[in-house]
């Protein structure tokens, strides 16, 4: 939880804005037969009632050491808020997101841990947002050194139109194209001039990809200093990803830096 809070934090001191905490429901395995899906026995009451006074605590823990206070009206500074009485699931997380401008998750893994892939999908589709997924290692700094992972589609350019606040504000923007990896699409250097005349003064590059997409965006982005990765999501659908694996399921499970990410 602390990495995610950390890189909301630091977030929020860059436009001063209002973070509001919710509590994700645990996973609930199924028990799947030939015909039917019989669901796990949901937590009990006093269970869920632990788990969110568990969350919530160490929220408004995590918030005071930070020296953020609870909002206030009319405040302009840092602030925070709970939300909810009940623990979320990934739709509901979906859904309430709608009202935000920024989701901010934990990066997924395999495992689940600290955040399902299910969730990150729920919010990435049902929101209409888009998402910040903090690395297992928190952030020292985000958005100093922007890279954007250019490969023309339309995913991508969405993404970088609802990322303009914060490369507004960055020190340096790295159009980041990797080379057999585009769609049909406006190259990088077009995407750097076009941000030019917006007052970004962007920077393109293309790099080899000598290994998969995702790595190679990984390994560039290193390379290149970048403590935000800008990515569209699911350029390939989500089942064809799940079956052969793509750019986009490599860098949410694998990314050591924050990655802003939305379809």
């Amino acid at each position: 939880m602390w990495p995610v809070l950390e890189t909301a934090r630091r977030v929020a001191d860059l436009f001063g804005s209002y973070i509001e905490g919710i509590a994700q429901r645990p996973e609930l395995p199924e028990v799947v037969s030939a015909e039917f899906i019989v669901a796990a026995p949901t937590l009990d009451l006093d269970s869920q009632q632990k788990l969110m006074d568990q969350a919530h605590r160490a929220f408004d823990e995590f918030m005071s050491q930070a020296g953020v206070p609870p909002y206030s009206d009319g405040s302009n500074a840092p602030s925070f808020g709970w939300a909810g009485r009940h623990l979320a699931t990934d739709m509901h997380i979906g859904s309430y997101g709608r009202l935000f401008d920024l989701i901010v998750l934990g990066r997924p893994t395999v495992a689940g841990e600290p955040t399902r892939v299910a969730t990150v999908e729920a919010a990435l589709f049902e929101s209409g947002r888009p998402l910040l997924l903090a690395p297992p290692s928190g952030a020292t700094t985000i958005g100093t050194t922007v890279v954007i992972a250019w490969n023309g589609s339309t995913e991508t350019a969405r993404t970088v139109a609802l990322a303009m606040p914060i490369l507004r504000k960055a020190q340096r923007v790295i159009v980041l194209s990797v080379e057999g990896w585009e769609v049909d699409g406006p190259s990088g250097e077009s995407l750097a001039r076009n941000l030019a005349r917006a007052g970004i003064a962007a920077e393109a590059t293309t790099r080899g990809g000598e290994s998969s997409p995702g790595q190679a965006v990984l390994e560039h982005v290193q390379a290149l200093g970048g403590d935000l990765l800008i990515k569209g999501a699911y350029t390939q659908s989500r089942l064809r990803q799940m079956i052969f694996g793509g750019a986009t399921r490599h860098i949410m499970t694998k990314a050591t830096v924050p990655v802003l990410i939305a379809h």
